[in-house]
């Protein structure tokens, strides 16, 4: 298996947090090609070249930033739940920890909400981020409601990643992990 040789695995309670890897593919198209993945530039309109070419950015991330989103496991399983973690795209206005789960078995059961925490807390720790963000669709009342447990509150005055596709941003708590 080719893997990212240089990315931190990070270990919670219950998930290992680690770099998205070619395995991890058919599980990411199987969601990104759904309506599951509205949100995040996916859904069921989506092509596989689409889907094929957005894996590929998360993994070019890791490459171009030396960070990136980690895929989340259950300990003892490398089957991916979801992904989460420190993303900043060049055209981003601010340093933003993101998450997606996918597969609906995974929903509900605190995975992601464990799993966006270890990675918040990698940013401050290891990446020096004071100011993190997370970009939620209006719409996204799962992701609203998972960034309000992290203790982030909507900061109607920050820039938006995508002017012409408003969103509401939330700021995580300053602090060091």
């Amino acid at each position: 298996m080719i893997a990212l040789s240089t990315t931190p695995v990070l270990e919670t309670e219950r998930l290992i947090l680690r770099a998205p890897q070619a395995a991890d593919w058919p599980v990411w198209r199987d969601f990104y090609m759904t309506s599951r993945a509205q949100y995040c530039g996916g859904g069921a309109d989506i092509t596989l070249g689409h889907a094929w070419r957005s894996f590929g950015h998360v993994i070019g991330h890791w490459v171009m930033r030396s960070y990136g989103s980690f895929a989340f496991t259950l300990q003892g399983d490398d089957t991916p739940l979801g992904m989460t973690g420190p993303w900043h795209p060049a055209d981003w206005p601010e340093t933003e920890i993101g998450w997606t789960v996918w597969t609906p078995q995974a929903e509900g059961r605190g995975y992601a909400f464990e799993a966006a925490a270890a990675a918040r807390d990698f940013a401050r720790r290891d990446l020096g981020w004071t100011d993190i963000v997370s970009y939620i669709d209006a719409d996204n009342a799962r992701s609203i409601r998972l960034a309000e447990r992290l203790g982030a509150i909507v900061d109607p005055d920050a820039a938006q990643p995508k002017p012409d596709e408003p969103c509401l941003v939330y700021r995580h708590p300053k602090g060091v992990a």
